[in-house]
């Protein structure tokens, strides 16, 4: 017992002379999932993150933001037969009936309406089968390299799959969008031809996590229960994804704190001139960074940040364009920033001094000073 409790007494002083630094990733109980920062999109955490799964209705995050981008939200749709009777989650549209584009949006959101989906899919890309072919075009556009969409509402195919990064890029890019972020985060809607609200079926918005900003749900027994959620936090903006998740809710309160109390958005780089020497000589040139880089670290990997600049004298005459500037963290690229010559600075301020100048002379002229 007396060497147990030397042992422990040991134990304790180490750990106060020399504290640990937790960075423990957290437990989840996801398949598959990602947790990415809105503004750079770096990947905080990840776990198979870039496997392809079955999606179920996240897929309609995708059919949203293209119906939100058609610019058709005011126009009036027709449900069709193939709209009225599409199986699963349902606004209960009759054949026939008649809705806003937009009233489909947010009961696509926040109902998860599949005859929604297919409503909005006929109406923008003119049949589902072109809503999919727009939807492949869009994710190709977006980078979504593994991901493929047979259908608007995510109910079950061999060629409708994604990954949790492909979505967390999808949903990046759709916050970007000031009405998707109306829709996604509303906690509840109330279409002109209802005569009830439709709430949001994203529990995480409307009762469990009060830093969410949206998000949508997912579930059919192939694919289990998939969620993407948003979240804001002291000017941080943070999204995650989670395929195939036994606890989905609680995943994604445990990805969001992980990432609120372990990372603070930094400016690494600011705007303005700097100096720059030519490789194997003894020359320096001035560059001028035109954009701040501001980027989510760890408290180490502020620390632990490697900056390499190249600067290729080849170019200094012929483009405006002389180098880059690329940070990293044990050798992985987080950013980088072009240099730019200082002419069109210099152009401006010139612009700028001429302006006054040719004010001063018409001054002088009118009183009569030469």
């Amino acid at each position: 017992m007396k060497r147990l409790f030397i042992l422990i007494s040991l134990v304790n002083l180490l750990l106060f002379a020399f504290p640990i630094h937790l960075f423990a990733k957290p437990s989840i109980s996801a398949n598959n999932a990602v947790l990415i920062e809105q503004s750079t999109g770096r990947v905080l955490y990840e776990k198979q993150a870039n496997q392809a799964q079955l999606i179920a209705s996240i897929t309609k995050i995708m059919t949203a933001i293209i119906a939100i981008e058609s610019g058709k939200m005011d126009e009036t749709v027709t449900a069709s037969h193939r709209a009225a009777y599409t199986e699963g989650s349902s606004l209960y549209l009759k054949e026939g009936e008649k809705m806003k584009l937009r009233d489909l949006v947010y009961g696509l959101m926040l109902r998860s309406g599949n005859d929604s989906a297919v409503a909005i899919a006929e109406h923008v890309g003119g049949s589902v089968e072109g809503f999919a072919h727009l939807m492949n075009e869009k994710a190709r556009w977006i980078g979504m390299s593994n991901s493929h969409f047979d259908n608007p509402h995510g109910l079950d195919s061999d060629k409708h799959y994604s990954t949790a990064y492909d979505m967390a890029l999808l949903t990046k890019y759709a916050m970007e969008n000031a009405e998707f972020r109306e829709v996604t985060g509303s906690t509840s809607y109330k279409s002109e031809t209802r005569t009830y609200a439709w709430g949001n079926k994203n529990k995480l918005l409307t009762r469990y996590y009060k830093y969410s900003t949206g998000g949508k749900t997912g579930y059919t027994k192939a694919a289990g229960r998939t969620l993407v959620s948003t979240a804001e936090k002291d000017g941080m903006e943070l999204i995650v994804v989670t395929l195939n998740a036994s606890d989905d809710w609680k995943d994604h309160m445990r990805l969001f704190e992980w990432g609120f109390d372990n990372f603070n958005l930094t400016k690494i780089q600011e705007i303005g001139k700097e100096s720059y020497q030519i490789k194997n000589t003894e020359n320096t040139v001035e560059g001028y960074l035109r954009n701040e880089i501001i980027v989510p670290l760890t408290n180490e990997e502020k620390k632990e940040l490697d900056t390499t600049t190249y600067v290729d004298q080849n170019s200094f005459e012929n483009s405006e364009v002389i180098g880059r500037k690329v940070y990293s963290l044990e050798g992985n690229e987080i950013a980088e920033t072009k240099i730019y010559t200082d002419k069109k600075e210099e152009k401006k301020n010139n612009e700028e001094k001429g302006f006054l100048q040719e004010i001063v002379n018409i001054f002088n002229r009118i009183v009569g000073v030469s």
